[in-house]
């Protein structure tokens, strides 16, 4: 490779990483217009260092897959958390671009390490002020959730079909429920029965539950009923 051919291609990695980071610059952001140019001119270099030293005999891929590597070392430095907020990810998204901009210009792409720049540019100018109106539109959560219940019975084993049927009568044939399971085991004590079933429901149903545990409270035979909500999901 000649010396104005790597040159060249240097410059115009140079020059792109400096247009990205003139916008950046101009955001005030932590990473601006150095720190874009210097990976975009980082990057290139690697880039040609790799052609330069493996010629046609080598992996020219293996040192720009370095250059990925370090990129996100760079990244995670400009993330901040602050509380329940994450600041920092659309630089670091910029920066991984810059990286991808001097490669591109390194191997000798320019066209296409134009249109990538071009492509960061207009992704911040034209998609931030469509993104903060996003922001401020109001969210309506969907009615539609669904509650996870966990019924559990321990009863007299001589009762314990009596009961799993009164349970089935009083929540399987709800519209809005679905029993998911129900099952019975003796927890090591053959004269009890410990009955269990997962029901899910398409809207939070708790008086429905609690009328359910105490009508079967009052059965013949059974000595504990709890009923809990083990989940809650809308449909988002």
């Amino acid at each position: 490779m000649t010396i104005l051919n790597f040159t060249s291609r240097l410059g115009i990695a140079l020059l792109l990483g400096a247009f990205i980071g003139i916008e950046r610059q101009w955001r005030q952001k932590s990473a601006g217009l150095r720190t874009n140019t210097l990976v975009s001119l980082g990057s290139a270099a690697f880039i040609l260092l790799s052609i330069s030293i493996t010629a046609n005999t080598g992996d020219q891929s293996r040192i720009a897959a370095q250059i990925v590597t370090g990129i996100g070392f760079l990244g995670a430095g400009v993330i901040m958390k602050d509380g329940m907020s994450v600041h920092g990810l659309n630089t670091a998204a910029t920066i991984w671009c810059s990286a991808a901009v001097g490669s591109l210009a390194g191997i000798g792409l320019f066209a296409e390490a134009t249109i990538v720049t071009i492509a960061i540019m207009l992704t911040h100018l034209v998609l931030r002020p469509l993104g903060n109106k996003l922001s401020k539109l109001p969210y309506i959560k969907s009615d539609i959730a669904q509650t996870e219940y966990l019924f559990t019975i321990k009863c007299k084993e001589i009762v314990e079909n009596h009961i799993r049927i009164l349970l089935i009568q009083h929540l399987g044939n709800d519209d809005k429920l679905l029993m998911r399971s129900l099952t019975s085991s003796d927890n090591g004590d053959p004269n009890n029965a410990i009955i269990t079933a997962e029901i899910t429901s398409i809207s939070p149903q708790d008086l429905l539950m609690e009328k359910v545990a105490s009508r079967l409270t009052i059965e013949r035979d059974v000595m504990k009923v709890k009923w809990e909500v083990v989940g809650a999901q809308t449909d988002v």
